[in-house]
């Protein structure tokens, strides 16, 4: 189930009710006695309390203070954190719907509190045979600095991290190739996204090297799926490309994952998802840019016709790769789509994928690594939208030495680089690839958290999806 916002309805009776502030001063003094007053003053002057909770017998009012001090996207990455916590109150304590009264000095602040509280109500209790539903359901506002569009947007964006962190959470039992093909198509057709799906035959025929390849090993058919949002009266004469790893899982193939490293690997596919979902809220949005979305898809299995080390097969773009780690299958199946993303001739292709291990030891679950080649003005935008959504990227270089770890002896690359620089040499692999502006975002990170983050929650967080669609919408 969906939170939704609404602006405020100011025939609803409120169970609880949050006041967004500053000071003490922007309280409404009628609303509140002197014992009370002094009592919000005590919590949060001598106590330094940022939420304070104050039971009434008719409703639960929350005060909750903010610094408008610091960096605006600090400012609000905060409020959505603040916007967390009171969700979880309200769902302990079975409310369905809250007014949060803006009455401080910021433009974001309302909105960033309920987009808080609209992701850290988010389940996934499909398959518990006991469902203890949250019960936050609406999220009213009362504030002159949210617009309709705005109300609009943080919907269909809240739907979008519902469904990619739904896709990202499903087994595998659930969600093969075939099946996340299947879902992929409905929901394009929900949103009026033109979609394409290429079957196994269809797949070699374009001779996808890598795709067939990695499939191999599987007794399920791989997949490739091509979306496209065109509108009518779009605003880029040339489309923006998105790419997304799909394996729907990944036991490393004959190069088999040691001990529990593999029991997350359901996850493999969190940069397919997160493509698909923000092309979804891109169309769902009406954002009048061209945007394609490519994903190939399969899982990554050691049977016994899988793929080996010392194979040399021959990828989409007709490069030859020398396999030295069948658990290094992500980019190889990516280097086909990229390859075939050249077609569009595109002003801007971008990479989305769980890659290496290496990215998430560099920097943890707290932002993106990121690299470009010809694209320098690009990332930065792309940067200043990961500040927006606080899902930052981390610059790393992409110098052209890297690219000598990759050369092969006996054929024109090879698969893996190496123990040092791993999350650098699998980029410039891809890169290899490319013959446009190239941006690649290895999301290994943040995309599959063990413990609770804030509203990004448990296990799927969604990454990506925000990212893209601001980054979209920065170009209107």
């Amino acid at each position: 189930m969906q939170t939704i916002v609404k602006k405020l309805n100011k025939e609803k009776n409120y169970k609880a009710s949050v006041y967004l502030i500053n000071d003490c001063k922007q309280l409404p003094l009628s609303q509140f006695s002197e014992e009370e007053l002094r009592f919000i003053s005590y919590q949060h002057d001598e106590l330094e309390k940022e939420m304070i909770v104050l039971p009434k017998l008719e409703r639960i009012i929350m005060i909750q203070f903010f610094k408008n001090e610091g960096e605006s996207y600090k400012i609000n990455e905060k409020c959505r954190k603040a916007g967390d916590k009171i969700a979880a109150f309200l769902n302990d304590n079975k409310i369905a719907s809250v007014l949060i009264t803006d009455r401080c000095e910021n433009q974001f602040a309302a909105y960033s509190l309920a987009e808080g509280m609209a992701l850290g109500s988010y389940q996934f209790i499909k398959y518990k045979t006991e469902q203890k539903s949250n019960s936050l359901q609406d999220i009213y506002i009362d504030s002159t600095q949210i617009n309709k569009l705005q109300y609009e947007h943080l919907n269909i964006l809240t739907d979008a991290v519902y469904k990619c962190r739904n896709l990202v959470n499903e087994p595998l039992t659930f969600l093969d190739a075939v099946s996340f093909s299947e879902i992929i198509t409905q929901m394009a057709k929900d949103a009026n996204v033109k979609v394409e799906v290429f079957n196994k035959t269809k797949i070699e025929s374009l001779k996808m090297g890598g795709l067939i390849a990695v499939n191999r090993g599987s007794i399920d058919p791989p997949t490739f799926s091509v979306l496209e949002w065109k509108p009518k009266e779009h605003k880029n004469t040339k489309p923006f490309v998105f790419v997304g790893k799909g394996v729907v899982y990944d036991t490393g193939g004959v190069n088999i994952k040691p001990g529990d490293s593999m029991l997350d690997m359901k996850c493999d596919m969190g940069g397919a998802a997160a493509v698909v979902c923000a092309i979804y809220a891109i169309a769902k949005a009406k954002l009048p840019i061209h945007v394609v979305g490519l994903i190939p898809s399969t899982d990554n299995r050691p049977d016994g016709n899988a793929y080996v080390p010392g194979d040399i097969i021959t990828m989409f773009t007709g490069k030859t790769v020398e396999i030295m780690n069948t658990d290094a299958e992500g980019r190889l199946i990516l280097a086909d789509a990229l390859g075939y993303a050249s077609k569009y001739q595109p002003d801007l292709v971008i990479d989305l994928a769980t890659l290496t291990g290496a990215a998430s030891r560099a920097i943890g679950p707290y932002g993106i690594v990121a690299m470009h080649a010809n694209a320098e003005t690009e990332f930065e935008n792309l940067k200043n939208s990961g500040q927006n959504v606080y899902e930052r990227l981390a610059e790393f270089p992409f110098w052209e030495e890297y690219g000598e770890l990759i050369k092969s002896d006996v054929a024109d690359i090879k698969n893996l680089g190496g123990s040092e620089a791993g999350m650098i040499t699998a980029g410039k692999f891809l890169q290899e690839f490319t013959d446009y502006p190239f941006i690649h975002l290895d999301i290994a990170g943040p995309v599959f958290l063990s413990k609770k983050d804030s509203y990004r929650g448990k296990n799927a967080t969604g990454v990506g999806v925000r990212l893209l669609f601001d980054f979209i919408l920065s170009k209107i």
